[in-house]
């Protein structure tokens, strides 16, 4: 072999050998490359997982406190005894004076005769009609009551609570004694604020509570219809 030949060989040799390193560096880089994104993509799923856990645990936090403050007769709450049930499609006279001395202002009634229609579970921007609301309690709905003046931001977040519940209904009584009063079928809550933390053990305990005569009946449809 000449010496021409042998320095042709030794350049192809040292191209051959540089083109292997620079294609091993390539795919060293590649590789690099293809960790540092699964890296990346894993931060982002932990990233967004995180937030997750954290708000489903608060969540589940805040239902069990919700649950055991419902297992036990809420805080402020009255009892009273209903003994009169019966239907009529004449106006009631209820005892809607508060117990104040003298009387803060009116309640509505937590039970007693009513009108053979229901008032429709929902939300009201005018007062209903206290009878066809008292067979609604009958049927296991939580009446919420507000006060007119209450804060629109309060109304609102009530309206929010009744979107969230069936067998809710919200509407302002004028001359309300208290800011906010729920009611279920003979137990009733006085309220300064819709922003009260016995709103929602409330209607834990009560919405289609056992104290609820005609259990399980609707609460939609009728006034009549």
């Amino acid at each position: 072999m000449s010496a021409s030949q042998s320095k042709r060989l030794q350049r192809a040799a040292l191209r051959a050998a540089r083109l292997a390193e620079a294609q091993a560096q390539q795919r060293r880089e590649q590789q690099r490359r293809g960790r540092v994104l699964v890296q990346i993509l894993a931060l982002g799923i932990v990233g967004l997982l995180v937030p997750t856990a954290v708000v489903l645990v608060i969540a589940l936090r805040q239902k069990a406190a919700v649950e055991a403050a419902a297992g036990s007769p809420i805080a402020g709450e009255q009892v009273m005894k209903i003994a009169d049930t019966a239907h009529t499609s004449a106006s009631v006279d209820y005892d809607l004076e508060s117990a104040a001395t003298p009387p803060a202002g009116t309640l509505p009634p937590t039970g007693g005769d009513h009108d053979p229609a229901w008032q429709p579970c929902g939300i009201y921007d005018t007062p209903v009609r206290t009878e066809n609301a008292v067979h609604s309690l009958e049927h296991g709905a939580v009446w919420i009551a507000y006060n007119p003046s209450l804060p629109e931001g309060q109304v609102e977040d009530l309206a929010d609570v009744a979107d969230a519940h069936p067998y809710v209904l919200l509407s302002p009584i004028p001359d309300l004694a208290a800011p906010v009063v729920l009611s279920a079928w003979g137990v009733q809550l006085q309220l300064p604020s819709s922003a009260d933390p016995r709103v929602e053990p409330f209607l834990t305990r009560y919405l289609q509570g056992p104290q609820s005569p005609e259990l399980g009946a609707a609460c939609s449809g009728d006034v009549s219809e």
